[in-house]
């Protein structure tokens, strides 16, 4: 496989996991191998909003968050490798969400930038995300 095939998988199958886990359709043993493993100890997530999250934070409302909102969805699009160095990549894609109840729009979608080193299991180092402008939102399809 291509970083960019290994990447896009790797992004995808996370969040597909996102989408069952805030379903409830997961198993709830499922949070820590699926999700909280790939993390590095040190891992810092910017939502949108900015205020920065260690994976502690992330664990915590995770936990919270486990079959809170049967309507939601993700759609990745747009992966593109942006860089690549040793094992280390950064990365860019966009996420679409629809049923979003905690954020202010229920269709929403932002861009991501992460940092991965390439083990195995891929290990995510910083996630930031930016919401997308309001004509780019406008433009996509909210329909998946």
């Amino acid at each position: 496989m291509t970083t960019l095939e290994i990447v896009t998988k790797e992004i995808v199958d996370l969040h597909d996991f996102f989408t069952e886990w805030f379903n409830g359709t997961a198993d709830r043993d499922q949070l820590e191998p699926r999700f909280l493993s790939r993390l590095h100890e040190d891992v810092h997530f910017i939502p949108p909003e900015g205020q920065v999250m260690t994976g502690a934070v992330l664990k915590e409302g995770f936990a919270r968050g486990y079959g809170s909102n049967s309507e939601f969805r993700i759609q990745i699009r747009d992966v593109d490798v942006r860089y690549e160095r040793e094992n280390l990549v950064l990365a860019t894609y966009t996420e679409w969400q629809t049923g979003a109840t905690l954020s202010a729009n229920a269709n929403n979608a932002r861009i991501t930038t992460v940092l991965m080193e390439m083990t195995t299991p891929v290990t995510w180092l910083h996630i930031q995300e930016t919401w997308l402008p309001e004509n780019v939102r406008a433009a996509g399809s909210f329909d998946f």
